[in-house]
């Protein structure tokens, strides 16, 4: 059937460096009577269900196992943030939100059809994740065919942005259009000129390395891999045939197996220019290296820096963490999901839906659920601009504004943010 998506015209991201762009909209976009577009809704649109307003109820379907678990425990706690918040300031509709805890495995497993089987029983309203995109292409018609939101705080497949999903599914996460055009631009501003992209064969991985070399003014090499694969000498030979200058490893668990082949190989980053991307960017997965290896490499990573007050307030949910990469973003998706239920009057999926755009845009800035469930109660049309940075959704639920972040390792375990090096601007659409 036909999709509801269709492509806005976006500013091409033109260099890494700070460049805060204006964010445009229009009051037009009304929250309680708006619908999704699509042709499944608009003809349910004719004779709408009553919305239901039963508790909030949101499940999470994020990594507690599986080659993304090291980003599970700061978008769980990003979750559990938002919802004490939240419950704190009343509830939603005056009852209080209930989250619904659940692993989404990766996509080597059926763990994560288990889980939105399990929350679609429960009678959620809306889903948190996956953080995987390939893992949310396993579930998305189930859960948006189920008429409920599927909403990601990580997912940056551009496969998602024009996806058949009856107005259901929505990202605080950029698509990869915008952070494959940083990587590759970040590449060639660092002197390279002769690159190998190498990355794992899905959705995320292709997409990713597509908009990288897309990106890159120079030479460029693809060597896709099996990331189930047992060991990476032959992908790791055909990288060294083209005598790089410069290697972005786009992967997920599996780069520290494909990093200590390019170091036997003679490829290491202390003899090649290397770097990593969100899927890969981490404190513990490459400690146990040859020491100071890491150093010096480069990634990036969607979104603006957490502040200290929220990291502060994360570590009060959960004390362990030592990064929090998708936090944000995740206490973002949960803020936005229950500030469309206090509008719509309702807590069923179809009713967010309609309200997710006009929360996000076009009316009076707001930047808590309680600002802005106050501005809602009182008939003010609100704009909530999160922890993530603004969020303003466009007509296939994707951000047309978004940061990404160049960070750099200062050794094997510990890596920092290039605050020169970040850039706020509107997301490129997709060749």
């Amino acid at each position: 059937f036909s999709s509801r998506r269709r492509h806005t015209r976006f500013r091409n991201v033109t260099g890494v460096q700070t460049c805060a762009l204006p964010i445009c909209s229009s009051s037009s976009d009304k929250a309680a009577t708006e619908t999704p577009t699509d042709t499944a809704s608009e003809s349910a649109s004719a004779a709408p269900a009553p919305a239901s307003t039963g508790p909030l109820k949101i499940g999470s379907l994020l990594p507690e196992t599986g080659n993304l678990a090291f980003l599970g425990p700061p978008e769980f706690a990003g979750v559990d943030l938002a919802v004490k918040e939240i419950n704190d300031a009343g509830g939603v509709l005056g009852q209080p939100v209930e989250h619904i805890r659940g692993d989404s495995g990766d996509t080597s497993t059926d763990i994560a059809q288990k889980t939105a089987d399990s929350h679609i029983a429960a009678g959620v309203g809306a889903i948190v994740g996956a953080a995987s995109s390939g893992v949310s292409l396993t579930v998305i018609d189930k859960i948006t065919g189920a008429g409920i939101v599927q909403f990601s705080p990580a997912n940056t497949s551009p496969d998602l942005t024009t996806y058949a999903d009856n107005g259901l599914y929505f990202r605080t996460a950029p698509p990869d259009t915008f952070q494959g055009a940083v990587l590759g631009q970040l590449m060639a501003k660092n002197g390279a000129t002769n690159a190998v992209f190498m990355n794992l064969d899905d959705a995320y991985g292709n997409g990713l390395a597509k908009y990288g070399i897309a990106a890159f003014s120079g030479t460029s090499t693809q060597v896709v891999y099996n990331p189930q694969a047992a060991e990476f000498s032959a992908d790791v030979a055909k990288a060294k045939a083209a005598k790089p200058d410069a290697i972005a490893i786009i992967g997920f668990d599996e780069t520290t197996k494909v990093l200590t082949e390019l170091i036997k190989q003679g490829l290491g980053p202390n003899k090649v220019k290397t770097y990593l991307v969100d899927g890969n960017l981490s404190t513990q997965a490459y400690k146990d290296l040859p020491k100071g290896i890491m150093k010096g490499v480069k990634a990036t990573l969607p979104g603006v820096l957490a502040s200290d007050d929220l990291k502060k307030k994360l570590l009060e949910v959960d004390a362990k963490l030592t990064d929090f990469s998708y936090a944000p973003e995740s206490y973002d998706a949960v803020v936005l999901i229950a500030l469309a239920a206090e509008q719509g009057k309702g807590t069923d999926g179809k009713t967010i839906a309609a309200n997710l755009k006009s929360v996000s845009s076009g009316g009076t800035k707001c930047t808590s659920f309680k600002e802005c469930k106050d501005l809602i109660a009182a008939g003010t049309d609100i704009d909530y601009d999160g922890v993530s940075g603004p969020v303003e959704f466009d007509d296939n639920g994707d951000p047309s504004v978004a940061t990404m972040g160049v960070y750099e390792y200062t050794a094997n375990d510990k890596f920092a943010p290039k605050p020169d090096q970040f850039i706020t601007g509107a997301v490129p659409a997709q060749q």
